[in-house]
């Protein structure tokens, strides 16, 4: 389905099945809201599940590739050679978020939505819309089309993972100078100062971090934007993996499953999802908050809250997978603890003064 149709179809979370949760978790063997986000957690999920009795394996995570132009301006610590490095050591089982889906059980795909090289792999999701952006300090990233292809891949490949069995996703990415990207989005949408919303991305020192938020302003400066247009903010700076990741994300939102957000860069997708359909909002879980200063603003604005708080700045998807536990947990206690009726447990708490 195409993308911009399935949209309409995003529905409200069930305020019924959230009502019953609640009352539920205030039933169980504990003082009331003693179990703080835990509790929201499973309430949330109940909505989105849209049953009391929900499940949130299997879970499968993405990790979208795209390369961007504006690496062109020295903003990364890194050349762009090194996507193409990385995308190997992903596929050999090599990289940190391999690492973590293999002990947490969790499938991982790796998607080719915009790299400048090409790999042939049968273990490469082959979705490639061009051989990285353009650079966008001297004209736009991408055509508004190529912004709507590369979501609507992001879109197809999570729906038919969750037709497939998946009860969620977990997004992440990889692409030298995706943090500069995500950064102008933020400016652009959010209207926050530089100093607020870039960040030092794969290790910037002073200088170079100074010399990162030139090209942004610059960028900014040139381009003029007016618009809150989200695909056009979208195709002025962003990347194909940020878009293709805004897609995953109205998927999750259009089959009702929760989508984990990452860091910096699954923001900046969030960003463009929330901005295209508010409904999508309610289908996120932040796992995080990463180091990159633009990320604190961006869940603000979102109005979602980060589970954990780790000072983590890799992308991928770590974040996503190390937070899944929590989704897991707060799911089994919800369905597990017994009630105070059914422990035999006095629900009032007697005064010792």
């Amino acid at each position: 389905m195409n993308w911009q149709t399935a949209i309409d179809k995003i529905q409200l979370l069930d305020v019924n099945v959230m009502k019953e949760a609640e009352t539920h978790l205030d039933q169980l063997t504990k003082p009331q809201g003693s179990l703080g986000m835990l509790e929201d957690l499973a309430i949330q999920l109940a909505g989105i599940y849209q049953t009391t009795r929900f499940r949130v394996d299997p879970i499968t995570s993405f990790v979208f590739v795209g390369d961007h132009g504006v690496t062109e301006e020295g903003v990364s610590a890194f050349p762009s050679e090194v996507t193409t490095q990385m995308v190997h050591n992903f596929l050999h089982g090599g990289a940190a978020i391999n690492v973590l889906t293999r002990q947490h059980d969790v499938s991982l795909k790796v998607v080719d939505v915009g790299m400048k090289d090409s790999i042939d792999n049968p273990l490469l999701i082959q979705k490639k819309i061009g051989q990285g952006t353009r650079n966008f300090l001297k004209e736009k990233a991408m055509t508004k089309q190529e912004a709507i292809e590369a979501i609507q891949v992001g879109f197809d490949l999570g729906v038919m993972e969750v037709e497939n069995g998946a009860k969620g996703l977990a997004i992440g990415e990889m692409g030298i100078g995706n943090t500069t990207s995500s950064a102008a989005i933020a400016a652009s949408l959010l209207k926050r100062p530089l100093d607020e919303v870039v960040g030092r991305g794969t290790g910037l020192n002073s200088d170079q971090w100074l010399h990162k938020k030139k090209v942004i302003q610059q960028a900014l400066q040139f381009h003029n934007l007016h618009s809150n247009d989200p695909i056009e903010v979208l195709a002025t700076f962003g990347g194909y993996e940020i878009a293709a990741m805004t897609g995953m994300i109205l998927s999750a939102a259009y089959k009702r499953v929760p989508i984990l957000l990452d860091g910096f860069n699954t923001g900046a997708s969030a960003l463009i999802a929330a901005k295209i359909e508010t409904k999508s909002v309610l289908y996120m879980i932040a796992s995080h908050q990463s180091e990159e200063p633009g990320h604190r603003h961006t869940l603000q604005a979102l109005q979602i809250y980060p589970l954990l708080q780790l000072n983590l700045r890799l992308g991928e998807g770590t974040g996503a997978i190390l937070a899944l536990p929590i989704l897991r947990s707060a799911q089994h206690l919800f369905q597990e603890m017994a009630t105070f009726e059914e422990a035999n447990v006095a629900n009032k708490i007697v005064s010792q003064n």
